[in-house]
């Protein structure tokens, strides 16, 4: 389908002003009454050599140290530790980690030897710069988590969460992991 130069100079004006593909393919119905699908959209504006504005800019996460600080995430992890596998018990999961030291600022975090948590890939214990302590896993997604705090309802600060993130990458990468 062909487009007029005024349709053509529409969609200009839209996509200068920020508009995604979506919203581009729905005022082109609205008010041209001309149906496109999502990919010939992309495909006009690709040929009427237009930018797309990115909404957000995008954080590299392989690098803790450019991100900006911000709150760990804390997901609801069912516990399911050693103490809870029957090939292990009257074992206190104290016995499986293994300390390592804090590569600075008062968040510590430590990485069990043995991982016993059903869908966890790592398993360790943290304290916080203000002494909440509590377990954490990594699961098979590689999303850190929190299966148990000493403290019901806690958030880290944001520096504590990015300390964490940063201490918890160190740690694992000491492992190999």
């Amino acid at each position: 389908m062909s487009l007029s130069p005024e349709q053509k100079q529409a969609v200009s004006g839209w996509v200068a002003a920020g508009d995604n593909l979506s919203t581009v393919q729905k005022k082109l119905l609205e008010q041209f009454k001309v149906s496109l699908t999502y990919m010939d959209v992309r495909f006009l504006v690709d040929d009427l050599n237009l930018a797309l504005k990115d909404p957000a800019p995008k954080i590299d996460v392989s690098d803790l140290s450019k991100a900006k600080a911000a709150p760990a995430a804390v997901d609801e992890i069912s516990p399911g530790g050693p103490e809870d596998d029957p090939m292990t018990p009257g074992v206190a999961p104290e016995e499986f980690a293994e300390d390592l030291p804090a590569s600075g600022g008062a968040v510590t975090v430590s990485v069990d030897r043995v991982t016993l948590i059903p869908g966890a890939l790592a398993s360790g214990s943290v304290t916080f710069s203000d002494g909440v302590s509590g377990k954490w896993i990594v699961d098979n997604y590689g999303r850190p988590g929190f299966s148990e705090i000493s403290q019901p309802g806690y958030r880290p600060s944001p520096a504590d969460g990015q300390a964490f993130m940063q201490e918890l990458s160190a740690a694992l990468q000491k492992k190999g992991m």
